[in-house]
């Protein structure tokens, strides 16, 4: 028989599990983005290392800097 903490348990470690899959496709996502459609190639070095380096911080930051902007115009 489980005991209520051991269900908990399962429970926050499936919804670990599928935030963390969605940070990690949100970051794929970006890191494609900037490598396919950033036209200047010292731009384009600079936000993959960023976006690799630190890749919670730098997909958001890539996101709303770069990439919500060009999908505006």
């Amino acid at each position: 028989m489980q005991t209520s903490s051991s269900i908990t348990g399962l429970l926050g470690g499936a919804v670990g599990l599928i935030f963390s899959v969605v940070v990690f496709i949100f970051w794929l996502w970006m890191l494609i983005d900037c490598l396919k459609y950033e036209t200047d190639s010292t731009q384009k070095i600079i936000w993959a290392l960023v976006i690799f380096f630190i890749p919670c911080v730098g997909s958001l930051v890539y996101y709303f800097v770069r990439k919500q902007p060009r999908g505006k115009s």
